[in-house]
């Protein structure tokens, strides 16, 4: 099974009509403070060496997703499900495999073939996006998504200068996805989930304007980066990174500015908020 909404509505569509339309359920969204954003030009494989792996064939998906060819060359497409080698818990569930889609995202259950970038709250799978936007990656001077599984408990997808529908190629973003299982000794200043950005100069697409950074549990529960799903949060990540421990708490890497100090400390404590919301939750 897919996800797809390749036939698009009219322009302007907002998930507030997405979510008026579909009946998502009403629940918590969390705000991540772009003050958690950490200066970075590099990937994190850049850091540690050994490439970005291997070309993501895809195996499926929505329009011109090209499913199987060799080159990684898709619009809409998805591979999966891929095997973790461990068992991630997110948000409250276990996985033991993703799909990769090729609009910036992975999730889990499903492959996600959708392109207006609704997620991660509108997301009708549970999913973690880096950059939930309307990649594609058919023209010539665009690169494609990567997967590298060679590290025990980690999972590194990239999405290396790729261009933006329809089939444009003139302006390439970059960006990378991290994912450790339990087994993986985290270094001190470092997290679960990563999320790297190089040069992002693309944001609008010939169906979108915006996009969507953060994390979805398929149910309208979300945790977002301030400024996720406006038209200017690719400036915002541009040459940044940020890491997320395993209760998707951001990891603070340098003490903030004194006049970013608050806004952090109210964004943080949200988190902790919606977290014994969840727990509560589950208990009951």
């Amino acid at each position: 099974m897919f996800i797809s909404l390749r036939a698009a509505p009219a322009a302007g569509f907002v998930f507030v009509a997405a979510a008026a339309c579909c009946s998502f359920p009403a629940a918590a969204q969390v705000v991540v403070p772009q003050t958690a954003l950490t200066p970075s030009t590099q990937y994190y494989t850049d850091l540690i060496g050994g490439g970005i792996g291997n070309v993501v064939v895809m195996t499926g998906g929505g329009n011109a997703n090209n499913a199987g060819l060799a080159t990684g060359r898709n619009d809409d497409g998805f591979s999966g499900p891929i095997n973790f080698g461990y068992t991630l818990n997110f948000f409250g569930t276990n996985y033991t495999s993703l799909f990769a889609n090729n609009n910036g995202n992975i999730s889990f259950g499903d492959g996600i073939s959708a392109f207006i970038p609704t997620g991660p709250t509108g997301a009708s799978s549970p999913v973690i996006s880096p950059w939930f936007a309307d990649v594609d990656t058919r023209g010539a001077a665009s690169g494609v998504l990567h997967l590298r599984t060679d590290i025990p408990n980690e999972t590194i997808l990239t999405w290396d200068a790729v261009g933006y529908f329809g089939a444009h190629d003139d302006k390439l973003d970059s960006f990378q996805l991290v994912v450790r299982g339990p087994g993986y000794a985290v270094p001190t200043g470092e997290g679960t989930i990563g999320f790297f950005y190089k040069d992002m100069p693309w944001i609008a697409t010939d169906t979108s304007t915006t996009a969507a950074v953060g994390f979805g549990d398929g149910a309208g529960a979300s945790e977002v980066l301030q400024g996720s799903n406006t038209a200017t949060i690719n400036t915002a990540v541009a040459n940044h990174s940020i890491w997320f421990d395993q209760n998707l708490t951001p990891v603070v890497s340098s003490v903030p500015e004194p006049e970013s100090y608050a806004l952090m400390l109210a964004g943080l404590a949200a988190l902790g908020a919606m977290r014994r919301r969840r727990s509560s939750r589950d208990k009951g």
